[in-house]
């Protein structure tokens, strides 16, 4: 073997490995993709924490109306609006039945029995409920659902403090259906112009 060869085939057995320029340089360009990555994962935080808040309660919304209808009796759902001893800021679902185990229906609201209170997410609190066109901004709201699909007419606000982030949920009068609209949403009254001549 030639001197020339063994040369060559040290250069070549030099160049088998990774400089440190080299590490270094993939060190970084992974960094910079991990920081992308992490600040655009920051950025959709408080969206899911206020979508995941609206698809819960649209959830209760719409099970609490299905209730009503399947067994003929109507339901309610209580929202409060801050937190005491006995209740988590948030809502429950009280049903037309006595509390005991001997089951009926109760006569008195206080006999109904109530379901586990359902508190909103750390950060997501009411910002208003319009219920039949009037705006409440503290304490309890009731609202209820028929057994023929009808429904007190209200709105939620819901809004994610830190972020500033705001969703409403409209619940129909006539109908009982829900409707979701981005931001502070308000239905403008029916006028006499909208039915025709």
């Amino acid at each position: 073997m030639s001197s020339a060869d063994r040369l060559r085939r040290t250069k070549h057995r030099a160049r088998r490995g990774f400089t440190l320029v080299e590490l270094l340089g993939v060190v970084v360009i992974l960094g910079l993709i991990s920081s992308i990555a992490f600040v655009s994962y920051q950025s959709m935080i408080p969206a899911s924490v206020l979508n995941s808040a609206v698809r819960e309660l649209a959830s209760t919304l719409q099970e609490t109306r299905s209730e009503a209808i399947a067994r003929s009796q109507p339901f309610w759902i209580e929202y409060y609006f801050e937190d005491t001893d006995a209740h988590p800021k948030g809502y429950r679902v009280v049903t037309p039945f006595v509390a005991s185990t001997t089951g009926g229906i109760a006569v008195r609201p206080e006999d109904r029995a109530a379901q586990p209170f359902m508190p909103l997410p750390e950060g997501v609190e009411f910002r208003e409920i319009t219920l039949n066109g009037n705006t409440v901004t503290r304490g309890q709201v009731v609202v209820r659902f028929d057994p023929l699909g009808a429904a007190t007419d209200h709105t939620i606000v819901l809004e994610h403090k830190p972020y500033e982030a705001v969703y409403t949920i409209e619940v129909q009068a006539l109908t009982g259906l829900i409707a979701f609209h981005d931001g502070v949403f308000r239905r403008e009254p029916a006028k006499e112009a909208d039915f025709g001549s």
